[in-house]
């Protein structure tokens, strides 16, 4: 696992962290679990985008000229 340094602005982090304790965590792992959630997204996205294009290439019905 790699490490990263972020900047965020004060208000924000004592909100944050006060949302994390409410929760029993930590801002580490909010934001750890939030960047995986995010990841995960993109990838659903990229794969669902994939396989719009190959459906749209195989499928036979085309679009005429617009009116």
């Amino acid at each position: 696992m790699k490490k990263i340094t972020i900047r965020i602005d004060d208000r924000a982090l004592v909100a944050e962290r006060r949302h994390a304790a409410e929760r029993g965590t930590s801002v580490n792992e909010r934001v750890r679990d939030f960047l995986g959630r995010l990841a995960v997204q993109h990838e659903r996205t990229a794969a669902a985008r994939l396989r719009i294009r190959d459906l749209s290439r195989r499928s036979p019905a085309r679009l005429g000229r617009k009116s």
